[in-house]
C-alpha cells in the first residue's frame, strides 16, 4: 500500500480517541455538539451553554512532544516537518480566535487518553470551572 493510500484512509472525525472521550462524557451525563462549523477551527466537542470546547489531537498530526508525536517518517521528512508545523500554527490561531470570542479550550492528546481515571478528572475539572 502506498503512503498516499494510507494517509487517505486516516479519519479526521469520529476517530477512536474522539469516540473514547465522547463515550466517557456521555457516561458522566454531559451533552454536547460535534464539530461546530460556525466556530473557528471546528472543535471536536462543543459545550455551547458553557462556552467551552474540547480538541482531541493525534500526537503525530499535531506535533505533541511525546514519543509518538516526535517520530517523523523517514521518507519525505522535509514535507512532514513543514506539514506538522503548519498544523501547529493553525491550531494556535484557532485557540486564539476562540479565546477572543470568549470560549475556553481544552486540548486532549491521544497519548493522555490511556489513563481513564485521569481523563475523567481532567474533563470534570474543565467542565466545572467557570
Amino acid at each position: 500500500m502506498k503512503r498516499s493510500e494510507i494517509m487517505a484512509a486516516v479519519k479526521s472525525k469520529d476517530t477512536t480517541p474522539e469516540l473514547k472521550v465522547r463515550k466517557l462524557l456521555h457516561s458522566l451525563g454531559y451533552r454536547y455538539r460535534l464539530h461546530a462549523g460556525d466556530l473557528p477551527c471546528k472543535p471536536d466537542i462543543v459545550f455551547r451553554s458553557r462556552k467551552k470546547v474540547i480538541f482531541i489531537h493525534g500526537c503525530f498530526w499535531h506535533g505533541h512532544p511525546c514519543k509518538r508525536g516526535a517520530r517523523m517518517p523517514k521518507t519525505n521528512a522535509e514535507y512532514w516537518v513543514k506539514k506538522i508545523g503548519r498544523n501547529i500554527e493553525r491550531d494556535r490561531r484557532g485557540y486564539e480566535a476562540l479565546h477572543n470570542l470568549g470560549w475556553r479550550c481544552l486540548v486532549l492528546w491521544e497519548c493522555e487518553l490511556k489513563d481513564e481515571e485521569a481523563l475523567q478528572a481532567t474533563l470534570q475539572a474543565f467542565l466545572k470551572e467557570d
